[in-house]
């Protein structure tokens, strides 16, 4: 007759022993054997199906990977690129800058003025073809998205809140703010 599973002289591995029978264990060199229809057993089936799904992970996770290398590293190629472009744009302007400083000092006023009005407008080109625009500020209600107030002056000539002078020029870059108009502010008293 049969120990009971509860029996306290058995020792506890031999309890569970008793009450779950354990597949037998196969000897190395040995496949397991197939059940009873020829084939593989479940448990060899669902191994298997483990094994190619944790390597297709696997294979998923370093491609993953090695898309957001490229990704990041072409990111930093575009910015590089057009850093490159711009900085290329500039070459020009400082070329005329250099030229202006090396002429001699005893030179016409109105030839150092009309250099400096050519590579003013020079500038301004670039700036265009780059998307960049000017803030109209002088005269235009004070926007705090847009302007910078540094200097408020009581004035009965203009309206409460209007930019009545343009200290620094501010700038968009399409329809973001690359920097804001410092501005004199108008106000009622």
């Amino acid at each position: 007759m049969a120990e009971p599973l509860d029996d306290p002289k058995l020792p506890p591995t031999s309890r569970a022993d008793a009450a779950v029978s354990d597949p037998p264990v196969e000897a190395a060199g040995q496949e397991k054997s197939p059940d009873a229809a020829g084939g593989e057993s479940p448990v060899d089936a669902l191994q298997r199906e483990r094994d190619a799904l944790q390597d297709r992970l696997l294979r998923l996770a370093a491609e993953f990977d090695n898309y957001r290398k490229r990704v990041e590293r072409d990111r930093r190629d575009q910015a590089d690129a057009a850093m490159a472009a711009a900085l290329e744009d500039l070459l020009p302007i400082v070329d005329d800058l250099e030229r202006a400083l090396a002429a001699p000092a005893a030179g016409d006023v109105e030839l150092y003025r009309k250099g400096v009005e050519l590579i003013h407008r020079q500038m301004t080109e670039l700036l265009r073809k780059r998307g960049v625009t000017s803030i109209e500020a002088v005269g235009a209600d004070f926007d705090p998205r847009i302007h910078q107030a540094v200097v408020r002056e009581a004035s009965a000539r203009h309206r409460d809140g209007e930019v009545i002078e343009e200290l620094r020029r501010g700038y968009l870059l399409g329809e973001r703010l690359l920097r804001p108009a410092m501005v004199k502010v108008a106000t009622r008293e």
